[in-house]
């Protein structure tokens, strides 16, 4: 499982984005990457969560927001299902188990929120002709 914190996010967004870029099928042709704006909806889908977690006072999410974060774990399994892409994205960004790790933390989330626009970035510079 791929941990992340303040020091390597961005090492780890770029590093698997590279790694995505880089994948071949059996017959050695390139498989395409999820386009830029489908991991672009992904991360609109954790924004809201991200925008409430700034305005937590506490360093631990209420109840609801853990709720949210959970729901938004098992929509990113669900859209992992309908698209190759958007799997292979989540499993080289290890964003199930990085979710995992958020344990209600507001920090954690932070991160969550921080190293998913760093895939976008690296997604969008890696791939200029993409949508």
């Amino acid at each position: 499982m791929m941990q992340i914190n303040e020091k390597n996010y961005v090492d780890k967004a770029e590093a698997a984005i590279t790694r995505l870029s880089k994948m071949v099928n059996r017959q050695g042709k390139v498989i395409p990457m999820v386009t830029t704006s489908k991991i672009r909806n992904l991360l609109a889908m954790a924004a809201d969560i991200y925008n409430q977690a700034l305005d937590c006072k506490e360093d631990v999410l209420p109840d609801e927001l853990i709720s949210r974060i959970d729901y938004l774990r098992v929509r990113f399994m669900y859209e992992a299902g309908r698209e190759q892409g958007v799997k292979s994205l989540i499993e080289e960004a290890d964003l199930l188990d990085i979710m995992k790790e958020i344990k209600g933390n507001k920090n954690n989330y932070i991160l969550f929120y921080h190293y998913m626009e760093a895939l976008v970035a690296f997604k969008r510079y890696m791939n200029k002709n993409d949508d």
